[in-house]
């Protein structure tokens, strides 16, 4: 038996809504994959999602700017559990940039259309002075840095600014997406062996 937004119990209901906010959120990725971030509205949201109407969307979002900081949220648990499975278990430096690098790119390849809609959102997406609301500089690099910071610790790593290698290791894979975009038969496999040696090279330490 289907329950509504006001029927059965507390439990019930709250499944019931984290399934539709769910389920507005996936559409959400999916129009903008296909339409673009400023031809998604509401209305087609609704219609991706099978929803008689869009007040069902505002029940659960107060707005569209709401409903945009949800679909990056999602996206972040997303590929971070993707990538946290993939790193689990490394244990020097030089493997886990290897890792983070490969997983990465396998990330981006298997997920193509979600990537198309945060490319869309990052470019999008921006607060009063410009600013992107969606994208943590500190935040994205930091798990770098720490393993730059590791593998300097342990010696494997040459000395170098951290945060600088973090950002251009970073920005490398950032704009995969984007020549995808261009050269959508791109080998994402041998990119990413071409940028862990590029990488492995730029870091490792002469010693």
């Amino acid at each position: 038996m289907q329950v509504s937004q006001g029927e059965g119990t507390p439990a019930e209901r709250s499944f019931t809504g984290a399934a539709r906010r769910a389920q507005i959120i996936a559409a959400t990725i999916e129009t903008i994959a296909e339409l673009g971030y400023g031809q998604t509205s509401f209305a087609r949201i609704a219609e991706r999602a099978g929803l008689s109407s869009t007040r069902l969307i505002s029940y659960h979002f107060a707005g569209k700017d709401e409903l945009m900081s949800a679909a990056v949220a999602d996206f972040y648990h997303h590929i971070g559990q993707f990538m946290a499975g993939r790193m689990a278990g490394v244990t020097c430096a030089r493997d886990a940039l290897r890792t983070y690098i490969t997983a990465l790119v396998a990330y981006i390849a298997d997920n193509r259309a979600r990537m198309r809609a945060m490319m869309e959102i990052f470019l999008n997406f921006r607060d009063e002075g410009g600013a992107s609301r969606s994208y943590d500089e500190n935040e994205v690099l930091g798990h770098l840095q720490r393993i730059l910071r590791d593998g300097q610790r342990g010696g494997e790593f040459r000395d170098f600014d951290t945060f600088v290698m973090a950002a251009t290791v970073q920005r490398a894979l950032d704009g995969l997406p984007f020549l995808l975009e261009a050269r959508p038969d791109l080998d994402l496999a041998a990119c990413a062996e071409e940028l862990v040696t590029l990488f492995d090279l730029a870091t490792r330490s002469g010693s």
